[in-house]
């Protein structure tokens, strides 16, 4: 971002930290894009400003923090401020910065899966989980495909949909992540941590493990001694419930629907993005296809 275009966007920090008293003098932008993120200097404090609208959703998210902090969730834990607040019609949050980390491995997944999805379901308006909010707008972003191409994803996602009206009957309904992988449920010097909790709702725990099978059985991203040992450590495989084709699907829709739409303004990922699709449909052989990350 440019320094004029910064701008606004460091007085609009500079005012939700002097209304909950905290100082935003010297801080430091760590993301600005749709979302702000902004560490204050020297007060291991993360600032986030949500876009416009997503006010609810930043309720939820710290309404959840506070319920995993209470049943000692290992977590991003919020700082101890009146929150969230609004500046200009954008919440905003704020967060206790995180020890140096990195991505979590399957077994570190699994086992904060298994403790989440453990407790009792929560007293909160969590929503029930959607699999595939957002893939309609995502479709219409995704310019760099050709019609046919987009054409056959909407025919996917109404039959998933479908199939997901009716899916088999699973584990009991609890508290989900619902964006499960290594990127969002880190390792930290202290061990495994929680974090990115916007996804939080009600619905199958199946959906929170199908993240790392898919992760073995398409992209190839982990291997099956791997995979083994994340099943061992939940307790469970995913892959031999009925409704597993289902759920893999609509992760892997959701993968494909994401790399299409930033394709559109990245072009660097445009053949990461058409060559999901063409995985999808057939025309570069079996799974695992080795897909490559983005952003």
């Amino acid at each position: 971002m440019t320094t004029s275009a910064a701008a606004p966007a460091r007085h609009a920090l500079e005012q939700v930290c002097s209304a909950v008293g905290l100082n935003a003098d010297g801080a430091e932008p760590v993301r600005l894009a749709e979302n702000q993120i902004w560490r204050l200097t020297g007060q291991r404090v993360i600032v986030r400003i949500a876009r416009a609208g997503q006010g609810a959703a930043a309720r939820r998210e710290v309404r959840v923090a506070r319920w995993l902090a209470e049943n000692n969730v290992p977590t991003v834990r919020l700082v101890d401020v009146q929150q969230p607040i609004e500046a200009d019609g954008r919440p905003v949050t704020f967060w206790e910065e995180l020890p140096p980390h990195e991505h979590g491995t399957p077994v570190d997944v699994a086992h904060l899966l298994r403790q989440l999805h453990a407790l009792p379901a929560p007293d909160l308006d969590l929503g029930y989980l959607d699999p595939y909010v957002r893939i309609t707008e995502r479709l219409q972003a995704a310019t760099t495909l050709d019609e046919a191409d987009r054409a056959w994803l909407h025919c996917l996602h109404q039959d998933l949909a479908a199939a997901w009206a009716d899916r088999p009957t699973g584990r009991p309904d609890c508290a989900v992540h619902g964006d499960a992988w290594p990127g969002n449920l880190i390792r930290t010097i202290s061990g495994p941590l929680m974090m990115d909790l916007e996804r939080f709702s009600l619905g199958p725990p199946e959906w929170d493990l199908v993240s790392t099978a898919v992760r073995t059985k398409t992209t190839g991203a982990v291997t099956a001694a791997e995979y083994d040992a994340f099943c061992a450590a939940y307790g469970y495989d995913v892959t031999k419930w009925a409704g597993y084709e289902i759920l893999a699907g609509a992760r892997e829709l959701r993968m494909v629907t994401y790399a299409a739409q930033h394709a559109a303004s990245n072009p660097e990922w445009a053949d990461q993005a058409q060559h999901r699709v063409d995985c999808l449909r057939g025309r570069r052989g079996p799974r695992p296809w080795n897909w490559r990350g983005i952003m």
